[in-house]
């Protein structure tokens, strides 16, 4: 089966192929984080899905080329860095950091390329000056361009083409100069942002003047200088549709004479305990703050991926509790497989005896049906309670173990929560664990049990093998 997905250009569930002639290599962009704080749990559902994106391409055989921005330089941040009475790369190197930390706990791959708006004022420059000279950008008196909706629907192009819009009823004809506006309106927007005060030193020269760059242009000339004109796949939240992935296309469309991006992908919204993240209610969380909570950033992710990725998620701290439930009884299935396989060769499991497994198959299915993941998951627990049941009934081989578990480990380079961290083991609790051990082998079972409630009541479970003590931190 093709990989199909939701296109939000054609608003269809379309097979995905990409530009490349030779079907192989694929450009995929996706908005990366504003850096005037940390990403909360609403972001990170945004960036886990594009991780999963990035994944399912890479399992179904494509070499991606996975750009992300950083936009340090917009409204909020010069805002904040006036605030703070700081520089602007000291202020946005801060978050900037802790974004890619969170991003590594969170297990998503690193993009290939993170370029940030700073860096590429002469392509935003360049690309402004294209939509001026065709017409469709003009400076205002106050020394700052704005892009003109008029103009360019008056030269035969679409505005609208991620969603209806009926341009007729929307207020129209104004001019706004910040990075957001009212989704009601269709309005001239800013590329160019004269410069004013409060800007301080965050100001570059220009044809038109000192100044910065609007939000809306910084994405598209971040994207046509890493990935080119026209390229495969760009991804979002759906709060980004409109305006700022409607602008993304009338101004590079509008500047190139090209299109723009084939494959649109937006994520749905996400509800916290809900209702919408508030501050207020005591649901806004950043992802340090659910660690702080004692859950993982493995536990996070496992959450995030259980719903699809259209359809607006609940996210719950009891959901997360289930999510450890889940995570522990793949980790047992896993580790009972690697015993099993210890002493087998990878060599041993062809190429053809993998791609012939039944769950791994049915998985593929469920990843091919735009990213079905619900179906994914489904498939996942039924390998595992079928493995469970051969390992119980002492009739799988220690080749199928092998196969079993590279089965797995084929799947999990898609669902990318890896293996559990082994969790450190105290000098006490292994001391208790000899103590245990000595006195079993003195007959003495009382005192025995006596130290595995111990240990228990101190959060450790034991567990005899033929290769000696096993720990487990509950």
């Amino acid at each position: 089966m093709a990989l199909n997905l939701f296109n939000t250009l054609s608003r269809s569930v379309q097979p995905f192929t990409p530009l490349d002639p030779s079907g192989q290599r694929v450009g995929m962009y996706c908005c990366g984080p504003t850096v005037y704080d940390y990403a909360h749990i609403g972001n990170w559902r945004t960036f886990v899905f594009a991780d999963l994106v990035r994944r399912t391409l890479e399992f179904s055989g494509y070499t991606v080329q996975h750009v992300m921005n950083i936009t340090d330089v917009e409204d909020k941040i010069i805002k904040r860095v006036r605030e703070n009475k700081t520089t602007l790369r000291e202020f946005t190197g801060k978050f900037e950091t802790a974004f890619l930390d969170d991003l590594k706990a969170l297990g998503c791959r690193e993009p290939h390329r993170k370029p940030r708006a700073t860096e590429h004022i002469p392509e935003i420059i360049a690309l402004i000056k294209k939509l001026v000279a065709r017409g469709v950008a003009y400076q205002a008196a106050d020394g700052s361009v704005y892009f003109s909706i008029e103009k360019y629907r008056g030269c035969g192009c679409c505005y609208g083409q991620l969603l209806k819009l009926n341009l007729d009823e929307m207020r129209a004809g104004e001019r706004v100069a910040s990075d957001e506006y009212e989704k009601e309106s269709v309005a001239d927007f800013a590329l160019w942002k004269a410069f004013v005060p409060e800007d301080g030193d965050v100001t570059w020269d220009s044809p038109w003047g000192k100044g910065r760059p609007g939000w809306h242009i910084e994405c598209s000339a971040m994207s046509i200088k890493a990935l080119g004109e026209t390229f495969d796949l760009h991804l979002g939240g759906e709060d980004l549709k409109f305006p700022h992935h409607e602008d993304e296309i009338a101004q590079s469309e509008g500047a190139t004479g090209k299109p723009f991006v084939k494959f649109w992908l937006h994520g749905a919204h996400l509800l916290v305990e809900g209702k919408k993240m508030s501050k207020s209610l005591g649901n806004f969380f950043t992802l340090r703050d659910l660690l702080a909570k004692g859950f993982t950033g493995r536990e996070v992710r496992y959450l995030l991926l259980t719903a699809h990725y259209r359809e607006t998620f609940n996210f719950t701290l009891d959901g997360l509790t289930g999510a450890k439930t889940a995570l522990g009884r793949i980790d047992e299935c896993v580790a009972k497989l690697r015993e099993l396989a210890a002493n087998i060769p990878s060599l041993n499991v062809t190429p053809h005896l993998l791609s012939e497994h039944s769950h791994l198959k049915l998985f593929t299915y469920a990843l091919h049906d735009d990213l079905n993941i619900s179906a994914a998951w489904g498939v996942i627990f039924d390998w595992v309670r079928d493995t469970n049941k051969r390992i119980a009934e002492n009739s799988i081989s220690p080749i199928d173990a092998l196969t079993a578990l590279l089965a797995w480990e084929k799947m999990d380079s898609v669902l990318g929560i890896g293996a559990k961290a082994e969790a450190e083991v105290p000098a006490e609790i292994a001391a208790l664990a000899e103590e245990r051990t000595a006195a079993k082998k003195a007959k003495d079972f009382k005192r025995a049990d006596a130290i595995r409630d111990e240990l228990k009541a101190k959060g450790w479970v034991i567990e005899d093998t033929p290769k000696g003590i096993k720990f487990k931190k509950l």
